[in-house]
C-alpha cells in the first residue's frame, strides 16, 4: 500500500471484498501490484532443512506414499556409501520404509521411489505457505 501511495507501484488487481480505511479516505485492498521500475532482489535460495524437505514432499513417504505414519528424512544413497546432504539425495520416508531400507540403496532394499527428488524453487513454497492460492495470482506467478 505504501509503494502505491508513494507512486513507486501501480495497482493491477484489487480485492473487491476488502478495503483499507483511514479517517477520511477509503483505498482498494491491493491483490496484485506492479513496480514502476525494477528493483533487484537477491536470489531467493531455499535452505535445505528437514522442514523444507517435508514441505517439498508434501508430508508423504517417497516410497509408499503414506502420510498417516511418523515421517523421517532418508538418504537415498546412504552417507556410508558416499551419499551427500543434498536436495536430490534426501526424501521424506515413513519409519517403516526407512527401517526396511536401512543402510542400503532403494534397489538393494527392493524399494522404489514414487518420484524423483528435486531442488525446489521459492515460488513452490509461496504456494504452500499461502495455503489457498488466489486464482487471480496465477498469471503473475507463472502457474498457468
Amino acid at each position: 500500500m505504501v509503494l502505491i501511495y508513494m507512486g513507486k507501484a501501480e495497482l493491477l488487481l484489487d480485492n473487491k471484498k476488502k478495503v483499507i480505511r483511514t479517517v477520511s479516505r477509503t483505498f482498494p485492498w491491493p491483490s496484485v501490484i506492479r513496480l514502476n521500475y525494477f528493483i533487484k532482489v537477491p536470489y531467493k535460495k531455499v535452505v535445505l532443512t528437514r522442514k523444507n524437505i517435508l514441505r517439498r514432499d508434501e508430508y508423504k513417504c517417497a516410497y509408499c506414499g503414506r502420510s498417516d505414519l511418523p515421517l523421517t528424512i532418508d538418504h537415498i544413497i546412504p552417507k556410508a556409501k558416499g551419499g551427500s546432504e543434498s536436495w536430490e539425495n534426501l526424501v521424506c520416508a515413513c519409519t517403516n520404509c526407512n527401517n526396511r531400507k536401512g543402510g542400503r540403496t532403494p534397489e538393494e532394499a527392493n524399494l522404489r521411489l514414487s518420484y524423483k527428488p528435486f531442488k525446489p524453487n521459492h515460488i513452490m513454497f509461496i504456494k504452500t505457505s499461502v495455503g489457498k492460492l488466489d486464482e487471480n495470482w496465477k498469471p503473475y506467478l507463472y502457474l498457468i
